[in-house]
């Protein structure tokens, strides 16, 4: 017995002078030569979670629920390659990973671009990014908005292309982009709700202009852009949006106006309410929001989102008014931590869906309202 307990001591022996040989316990996971590139990587965890209490009412709905929900998740990563190249990366884990039929990336991959310094004044942008839309809804990432308009709420957001920004003057910053207008072929989009007269174009793509300016030491903003698209062949959507921002010490407020005239339906609202089997063609829509600010104190702080969209069919031919979304969020923050932008929110959702004459008689549509609640936290978490 002695004899079998130190045959099994020998070899436990030998295999730890092996490990020991290998040498793997003491490497560092990064090398030390490498380790100073840290300090120019950052990596990001977003979170956003609440509890939510709602209901649905009119039309067909009759609804009420109760859940947990997480809202926005995602992990971003960021860094400074050399003094002219940056690279920015996020992968939002609450969205569809299939990889799409045009730009060859899952819908949860939101960022995936680099940003070259072309002279102090000049930055060139490729790959999966924002689109420079203008407004200011547009600036708030997804964690940070608990309910878009319509608009935004049904836009495609990041499509891959390239861009370039010019700071022109000191308050003036102007940008261009050419992305693609989709993320997936026509018919992955659509399926079999293919009009004879629509065929998938050569090149899907969005040509994008904007404009930053700042005022009055900073007081009064604005971000106004224009863009023009092409979605079908021969056909697209023609889109500009202004959006102005005023703010001093304690209040902000925040002001939208949308336009977008769709020789096809991209947003889905009217299709949707028409119900007839086609792509709504020359539709548009029309939005205000407007969204208000105030800090109460460094751990408190109130805000009012209000917001109308309008949305009209067949432009060309006589421009039917279809509906009119309304929508009310008041929201309370508040921050524990001084040093940490973690924060705690109750908020109040009211939307309130409005259809005219013409959609309640001719489409058989019919208004309804949601009524929401939500208790939570938005955390955005910087891990590295």
């Amino acid at each position: 017995m002695t004899r079998s307990y130190l045959s099994i001591l020998f070899l436990l022996l030998g295999l730890f002078g092996l490990a020991q040989e290998d040498g793997s316990p003491d490497e560092p996971i990064f090398p030390i030569e490498k380790a100073g590139l840290l300090k120019n990587i950052n990596i990001t965890f977003d979170m956003r979670m609440d509890f939510q209490a709602y209901t649905f009412r009119g039309g067909d709905n009759y609804y009420n629920g109760l859940q947990f929900e997480n809202g926005f998740t995602a992990l971003g990563i960021s860094a400074k390659i050399n003094e002219k190249l940056n690279f920015q990366f996020r992968n939002r884990f609450n969205k569809d990973a299939d990889v799409q039929s045009l730009d060859r990336l899952g819908s949860n991959i939101e960022l995936a671009y680099i940003d070259l310094e072309l002279s102090s004044k000049l930055d060139l942008y490729a790959g999966k990014m924002t689109a420079f839309y203008g407004g200011y809804e547009y600036e708030f990432i997804a964690r940070d908005v608990l309910e878009y308009n319509d608009i935004y709420g049904n836009a495609l957001a990041f499509v891959t292309g390239a861009g370039i920004t010019w700071q022109a003057f000191e308050n003036h910053k102007f940008g261009a982009q050419v992305l693609n207008s989709r993320t997936a072929l026509y018919e992955d989009l659509y399926g079999d709700i293919v009009d004879e007269n629509i065929q998938e174009p050569d090149w899907p793509v969005t040509f994008v202009a904007n404009w930053r300016g700042s005022f009055f030491g900073g007081k009064f903003e604005t971000i106004y852009s224009f863009s023009n698209s092409t979605e079908v062949k021969d056909r697209g959507t023609t889109f500009f949006t202004l959006g102005n921002k005023y703010q001093n010490k304690n209040l902000t407020l925040m002001y939208d106006f949308h336009y977008s005239y769709e020789q096809i339906d991209t947003k889905g609202i009217v299709t949707s309410t028409r119900n007839d089997g086609a792509i709504a063609e020359n539709v548009t829509y029309i939005e205000n929001w407007l969204r208000a600010e105030y800090r109460f104190s460094p751990k408190f702080q109130g805000l009012l989102t209000l917001m109308t969209s309008s949305a009209y069919d067949n432009a060309k031919a006589g421009n039917d008014f279809i509906r009119t979304s309304y929508g009310m969020i008041p929201t309370v923050y508040y921050s524990p931590f001084k040093d940490l932008n973690f924060k705690f929110y109750f908020a109040y959702i009211g939307r309130y869906y409005d259809y005219s004459d013409y959609a309640i008689d001719a489409l058989g549509a019919s208004g309804y309202n949601k009524n929401e609640v939500r208790l939570g936290f938005i955390a955005p978490l910087l891990l590295l």
